[in-house]
């Protein structure tokens, strides 16, 4: 299975499939999730490969969000989240932050002072390392039309540990 098909699998089977992001259903069934693997042969390269996503969710209107995975990068989630700061730094600096939020998904992701095998680590846990570029605008729209936004996470983790819980 390739890094696309890998991701795409989870997006499909985890991400949709147990409602852990309630807004991913529509514009993955538009069309609009790009996804796109990234190798970078040092650390520059690959927040450059995302500030380069940036400009292309800036540019094409019909992607309404991006997933850039590095499956052979950022070995620790402590890494991707120092790219993640960059990249959230270069953003203000141009003065785009109140237009992309980025999130950041590891393998080894886990929610501080939680186990590592507790379930809930699974909301941020994916199958490669990879940032989420998502439009603030579309972020805003969905979390005003949607009740209780606020406790989605806490739903999350909950579901997580006990699947008879949702």
């Amino acid at each position: 299975m390739t890094v696309m098909e890998r991701t795409r699998r989870w997006l499909e089977d985890f991400v949709l499939a147990r409602d852990i992001c309630p807004f991913a259903h529509e514009p993955f069934a538009a069309g609009e999730v790009r996804i796109t693997a990234s190798e970078p042969p040092g650390f520059d390269e690959a927040v450059r490969a995302a500030l380069d996503e940036v400009v292309h969710l800036a540019e094409t209107p019909d992607v309404e969000t991006t997933l850039v995975v590095y499956p052979n990068a950022f070995g620790t989630f402590e890494e991707l989240l120092d790219a993640s700061a960059v990249l959230e730094h270069l953003l203000e600096e141009a003065g785009m932050q109140a237009d992309v939020q980025v999130v950041a998904f590891h393998p080894a992701f886990r929610f501080e002072g939680a186990s590592e095998d507790d379930p809930a680590n699974a909301v941020n846990r994916s199958p490669y390392p990879m940032l989420h570029l998502l439009r603030v605008a579309s972020v805003r729209r969905a979390i005003e039309g949607y009740p209780d936004a606020e406790g989605i996470a806490e739903r999350n983790k909950q579901k997580l540990r006990d699947p008879r819980a949702s």
